[in-house]
């Protein structure tokens, strides 16, 4: 039976899989030599009968030995430098605070609660634009800006330690556990240094909610700690709102005052003015002299006439003529008299003023001072009764959609997280400073 050309040599494969063993390569061109020159060959093969008569023995192929690129690695004086620097600045830290963490660090407890500002009045058209403004960059302060800085000033962390003696507390365990404790003769600086890392602050302003987390020892001061920060508060939004009420009654009570001194200058105005020019109105006057002036033009005429009947009736030396002419006389005296008083001075009651029309002129000016004094009073009246009853009600409190919560396992201090981010944090370093050095080193 004649084999296929086209399968592989089988001794040719064991002869390469023994090279392969030994550690050894052989080269292509000796390949095809051997594939070419070998007795029982593809070309030369007939059959597995004719090269077992063959009797030839197959020729060793020549090996070619690779010498290896580098020589076996060993240990050196900068490897060892390297890992004690490894030892030194990443391992030993990172045990030490793992010792730290798990066998003296104290479990802390924390208790939770939320809040926000809200007002009772509908929402004004700056407060509907407000994540534009806030976006723009601008818009005013507040109230949960004004309440988260409330949280970490003075007044509050003095005003808790006095009731729930803050340094007591945290100063229990020192200096046992120095890392999360506060040493006992902290100063008020010192505890508002301590109070970020115990009391934590989440404020959104967008939405106006504020998370607050209290740490503490024990689980019962925690929730009183987180408590008081909500009481106290409540307390500073309620003096806010008693703050805004004041300013509105003020304002309100200013504007009265302003209207009440305004309307009693214009009827002390008026007042002056009847005084001294003895008429109560001039308008009236002047209607009542019209019709005195009117009247004395209707005697005057009916006296004419009289005297024009005795004139044609009787002799000129007739007393009646001449107590006629008299009677014409004196009206005609009287009417000029009367008219003068429209521009004179003074009249013969008495009255000393101005003529007429000056008079009204400056009565009218009065009155409608008066009149004005009058509508602003009213106004001032009913601004005031508008400010008391918006004072009346709360217009901003404190909504608190969590409740401070107790914490019944110890979650803190985060053991894992710590020593993972310790270790992160020392190996960057490590790694950092090796480069640091490798790179001075080649330079030089």
């Amino acid at each position: 039976m004649t084999e296929d050309p086209r399968l592989p040599d089988p001794e040719l494969e064991t002869e390469t899989q023994d090279n392969r063993d030994t550690g050894t390569a052989v080269t292509k061109a000796k390949d095809r030599e051997l594939r070419k020159n070998k007795p029982g060959g593809r070309k030369n093969q007939v059959g597995p009968q004719r090269n077992k008569g063959a009797g030839k023995a197959k020729p060793p192929p020549e090996v070619v030995e690779v010498h290896p690129v580098a020589h076996p690695a060993h240990m050196k004086r900068r490897h060892w430098g390297l890992l004690f620097s490894f030892i030194l600045l990443v391992l030993a830290p990172v045990g030490a605070l793992i010792f730290y963490l798990w066998f003296i660090a104290e479990d802390q407890y924390a208790s939770t609660t939320g809040f926000t500002v809200r007002k009772e009045e509908g929402a004004a058209a700056t407060d509907l634009l407000g994540g534009l403004t806030q976006f723009a960059g601008g818009g005013e302060t507040t109230d949960g800006d004004i309440l988260y800085e409330f949280m970490q000033s003075q007044g509050l962390i003095g005003s808790i330690d006095a009731s729930l003696d803050l340094r007591g507390h945290y100063s229990q365990h020192w200096p046992k556990d120095w890392l999360f404790s506060l040493w006992p003769d902290a100063s008020v600086e010192d505890l508002m240094w301590y109070w970020p890392r115990v009391v934590r602050i989440a404020y959104d302003q967008g939405t106006g909610l504020m998370d607050v987390r209290v740490l503490a020892f024990d689980a019962d001061y925690a929730q009183e700690i987180a408590q008081e920060i909500v009481r106290e508060s409540q307390q500073m939004i309620n003096q806010l709102n008693a703050q805004a009420r004041e300013d509105a009654m003020k304002y309100a009570r200013g504007d009265l005052e302003d209207a009440i001194t305004r309307l009693k200058e214009a009827r002390e105005a008026l007042t002056q003015f009847r005084t001294r020019t003895q008429i109560v109105d001039p308008a009236a006057d002047i209607q009542s002299r019209l019709g005195v002036m009117a009247n004395l033009q209707q005697q005057l005429a009916e006296a004419l006439i009289e005297f024009d009947l005795l004139r044609d009736t009787t002799s000129p030396n007739d007393p009646r003529v001449t107590k006629a002419q008299r009677m014409i006389e004196v009206i005609r005296d009287r009417i000029a008299i009367e008219r003068q008083t429209f521009t004179s001075d003074s009249t013969e009651t008495g009255a000393v003023g101005q003529d007429y029309p000056s008079l009204i002129a400056e009565f009218e000016s009065l009155t409608v001072d008066r009149e004005y004094a009058e509508q602003s009073y009213r106004a001032a009246l009913t601004a005031v009764d508008v400010s008391r009853a918006e004072a009346a009600r709360q217009s901003r409190y404190l909504a608190t959609y969590i409740r401070p919560t107790k914490a019944t396992v110890s979650r803190y201090p985060s053991r894992f997280v710590l020593t993972g981010l310790a270790a992160l944090f020392l190996l960057l370093i490590w790694a950092i400073l090796s480069l640091v050095y490798y790179s001075l080193r080649d330079r030089r």
